[in-house]
């Protein structure tokens, strides 16, 4: 009975190793889309707003 006990053990640790494993995976995805979201939503923000029909000066110095 405790070879029986142990081998399921073992299998619990497998088991729970591989959903922390892919915690950690799904984790740092998330963390990387955010991340690529955000500058997306920072590049957004940035666009400059320029009425129609006024010339922008151009500085050649």
């Amino acid at each position: 009975m405790e070879v029986l006990m142990s081998r399921a053990e073992q299998v619990i640790e497998r088991a729970m190793a591989a959903v922390a494993a892919s915690k950690t995976l799904r984790e740092a995805e998330a963390e990387r889309r955010r991340k690529v979201f955000e500058r997306i939503q920072i590049a957004n923000q940035r666009r400059p707003s320029i009425p129609k029909g006024i010339q922008l000066p151009l500085d050649l110095h």
